[in-house]
């Protein structure tokens, strides 16, 4: 799904939805051990049907992924996102750090990595909720990582038109310089997309968002109202950590990790 683009982000402040309180994200990625498939895809179904689970977190989304973490209709039936807005950065930090309910999809992965995120920037809503970003001020040092998150619900009239052009943006993300980690998400097949991204750097963020493939996506997304909700948001990474042996060698690196060193070993960093 394409991000947009840094023209459409300048000025973003908390989007139009209807709980723009939130200030922080905690972002759970897993890839289940086979014996928990089925636990996992339990975990999808009821998504929608759970309240939050933890006082200060504002709403949640559970959310499956494409084959291997990719982009395309095929479906993945053991990798799942776990994507919580709380009121405060410490709550999200405490929950993700002590909760019962992390600790269970930790214990049931054979890879997992966990996100604190800050938002700075963010447009739009999901399901009627909002982010609020951080003051100015805070922005992140030039070469700090950055995140980016991007769903939308596609008009099913649309979807067939949407989905010819997204071979050739996710394309592009996968080459793109500065592009640490990629996963395709989403809430429902075909409809209710999402794209979470790492990336080393603001500047290459920004670069990809001004490229070929991934600009016209952006252009026909918004020319031909692709979307009838869409959320896009910038974030600072304030924590990672995790067991992900696929890791890309510049993300491992990022990580804290030293090349060479055993694929089980537990990742963490404060960045």
């Amino acid at each position: 799904m394409p991000e947009a683009g840094a023209a459409e982000t300048s000025g973003w402040q908390a989007g139009s939805g209807t709980d723009p309180a939130a200030t922080s994200v905690a972002l759970v990625l897993t890839v289940w051990r086979p014996a928990y498939i089925a636990w996992g895809l339990a975990q999808l179904v009821q998504g929608p049907l759970t309240p939050p689970t933890a006082p200060a977190m504002c709403w949640r989304k559970v959310l499956g992924s494409g084959h291997n973490g990719g982009f395309g209709l095929r479906p993945a039936w053991n990798r799942l996102g776990l994507f919580c807005a709380f009121d405060h950065t410490d709550s999200a930090r405490e929950w993700l750090t002590r909760s019962a309910e992390v600790a269970r999809w930790q214990d049931r992965a054979e890879q997992w990595l966990t996100v604190l995120l800050e938002p700075l920037a963010s447009r739009g809503s999901w399901s009627g909720h909002s982010l609020a970003v951080a003051p100015p001020d805070v922005a992140p040092p030039p070469d700090a990582m950055v995140a980016s998150l991007t769903r939308a619900s596609i008009r099913p009239h649309l979807a067939r038109r949407f989905w010819s052009l997204s071979p050739a943006a996710e394309v592009s993300l996968a080459q793109a310089p500065g592009c640490l980690f990629a996963v395709g998400l989403g809430e429902a097949p075909l409809l209710r997309q999402a794209t979470f991204s790492l990336w080393h750097a603001q500047s290459a963020m920004d670069a990809y968002a001004r490229s070929g493939a991934h600009l016209e996506a952006i252009r026909q997304a918004y020319s031909q109202g692709f979307f009838s909700e869409s959320m896009f948001t910038r974030f600072r990474v304030l924590e990672i950590g995790g067991h992900w042996p696929q890791a890309s060698p510049e993300f491992s690196q990022r990580l804290g990790r030293e090349m060479g060193q055993d694929a089980g070993e537990q990742l963490s960093s404060t960045v």
